[in-house]
This record gives C-alpha cells, sequence and structure tokens, in this order.
C-alpha cells in the first residue's frame, strides 16, 4: 500500500508480537498489548488491510524437510537490462530449492538463498539453473553454516 500509515505504540507492541509469534491467539495478544480484545481485532485488521502486515507464514527448518545444504549464491547477468532480468527473476522464483530472490547493488545483481538435499544438488543447481543460462555471466556460492533470526521489524523512530 502507498498510503503512509500512522503507528502508536499499541501497534508497534502487536507487531513485535505478531512477529515472535504469528499463531498466538486474539485473547492472548490482546493481553500482551493491554487492550480488550475486540481492539486487538480491528487494529491487526487495519494492520492488514493498509498493507503493513503482508499475510501470516510457518518457518520450516530445510534439514527437517531434507533439505541441509543451504547458500547464497551471488549471480551477475550480462547484460543487467529489464529484458534479460524479468525472465531471470520468473526461472529463479520457480526453482523448488529458492527460499528468496533479492536483486542488490554491487559486483553481484541478485543474491539467491537456496536450500538442497546434498552438495550435488547444489553442484546440479548452480550448473543446470543458473550457469547454463546465456545471461548468467558469473555465479559464487556461499555456504551457510549458521543462521540467527534478527529480532521484530518496526518502524524507525523519529
Amino acid at each position: 500500500m502507498s498510503e503512509k500509515v500512522v503507528l502508536d505504540s499499541i501497534d508497534k507492541a502487536i507487531l513485535r508480537s505478531l512477529q515472535n509469534n504469528g499463531r498466538i491467539a486474539n485473547k492472548d495478544l490482546a493481553a500482551a498489548v493491554g487492550v480488550a480484545p475486540s481492539t486487538c481485532m480491528s487494529r491487526v485488521d487495519r494492520l492488514r488491510r493498509t498493507g503493513v502486515v503482508t499475510g501470516f507464514s510457518v518457518d520450516v527448518d530445510p534439514a527437517a524437510i531434507g533439505r541441509a545444504i543451504e547458500a547464497l549464491l551471488d549471480v551477475q547477468l550480462q547484460p543487467h537490462a529489464r529484458p534479460v532480468i524479468d525472465p531471470f527473476i520468473t526461472h529463479v522464483r520457480s526453482l523448488p530449492e529458492v527460499r528468496a530472490v533479492h536483486h542488490v547493488t554491487g559486483p553481484s545483481d541478485f543474491v539467491v538463498h537456496v536450500a538442497c538435499g546434498s552438495s550435488l544438488d547444489l553442484q546440479r543447481l548452480v550448473l543446470d539453473a543458473f550457469t547454463a543460462r546465456p545471461e548468467v555471466a558469473r555465479v559464487e556460492t556461499h555456504l551457510i553454516f549458521s543462521t540467527w533470526k534478527g529480532s521484530p521489524l518496526t518502524p524507525f523512530e523519529g
């Protein structure tokens, strides 16, 4: 949404709580932020309607589903132009191994987060789904050893 949304301390508390536990019951959320359940529900609805809250999701442990090898792929395209970028993004997003795609500045054009079953699966992915494409000039692979989730996202003060 393009609408500027003003968030007060209760809205921010709701956002923090939902990011820590998106499955929290409305009555528990209301108690945690100090408002009536009906007020809490209307605030959450407003946050969704205005696009501040874009959805609720489930975090899945990749290793638990057979995808223990995670990596970040730095990808450079040649040329770096819209006629090449849009089809590349469509292709990458269609790959089941891809967890996220970031269009970035710097020497790489994209950083792609992938989760594979083995190092051979990762090699196949890089060779067959990335470097085999004519617009891909370079792929640099960074294995992920560990990941720590950041704190809940809240608006800047000021």
